[in-house]
């Protein structure tokens, strides 16, 4: 199924199960699907969720313009927010991993209000300064599709994988360029209850929980699950925590 970016770009999402509408955002080089790959999105249908897939803006089957003027600052939270829009959405709960959790963050400050949010796989400074750290992500988008990576490299198989998820290193580049820095009294400002969920193999329980309590009101809270940054939501503990904290 598709809907409209605010600027016409065509962008897709999938859903599954029936019940109360929860968005759920995929990370970065990933889709919608992936949900589903993962068995994520059936076992939270089963918890009694409309579960909500996008594909963000150059991934999946979403547009993926050539164009620097289709990727303005904050352009996936903004298409966070038309998705809502177009699904009439009033009573919803919003959650994301890596990227995904970055664009709930964003979504958030941008004026979205969901009844519960979850964040999962970031901590503060990655939330803090996510416009300075686009350099190896640049050189590496840069480089796909030249042949400058040599066979068995981690770098070529990176580049297999992204084009197997039908992504496209030029649209990538550029969706770089609309990630933004943000400072904590954006956080402060939220009054929606957020989760933030990190992994013990991902980031330090300090860091996690400094970017819940960055969120004011005492609206955030943090929970530690097993795994890395992509494995820790294969981990019953993930789905546990974050189907226990949407329920409260």
């Amino acid at each position: 199924m598709y809907f409209l970016g605010k600027d016409g770009a065509r962008l897709a999402y999938g859903q599954t199960g029936e019940g109360r509408p929860l968005i759920l955002i995929h990370g970065h080089l990933e889709r919608g699907a992936h949900w589903i790959n993962l068995g994520v999105a059936g076992r939270l249908a089963a918890h009694g969720y409309q579960v909500i897939m996008p594909d963000l803006r150059g991934h999946g089957d979403s547009d993926k313009s050539h164009d620097a003027a289709s990727y303005p600052s904050d352009v996936s939270p903004h298409d966070g927010l038309a998705l809502v829009s177009h699904l009439g959405l009033a009573d919803y709960d919003l959650a994301g991993h890596s990227l995904g959790g970055r664009t709930v963050a964003r979504m958030l400050i941008l004026g979205a209000a969901p009844r519960r949010a979850v964040i999962s796989g970031l901590d503060f400074e990655t939330i803090m300064r996510a416009a300075d750290r686009t350099g190896w992500p640049w050189t590496f988008f840069r480089a796909c599709g030249t042949g400058a990576f040599a066979p068995g490299l981690d770098e070529q198989q990176m580049e297999d994988g992204l084009l197997s998820m039908n992504c496209d290193p030029r649209a990538q580049l550029l969706l770089l360029g609309s990630w933004v820095n943000t400072v904590p009294e954006e956080l402060a400002a939220v009054t929606v209850p957020v989760l933030v969920l990190t992994g013990t193999g991902d980031t330090d329980t300090a860091a996690g929980k400094a970017l819940a309590d960055a969120f004011g009101y005492g609206y955030g809270r943090h929970t530690e699950v097993p795994g890395g940054h992509f494995a820790m939501r294969t981990s019953p503990q993930w789905e546990e925590a974050l189907a226990r904290f949407l329920a409260a």
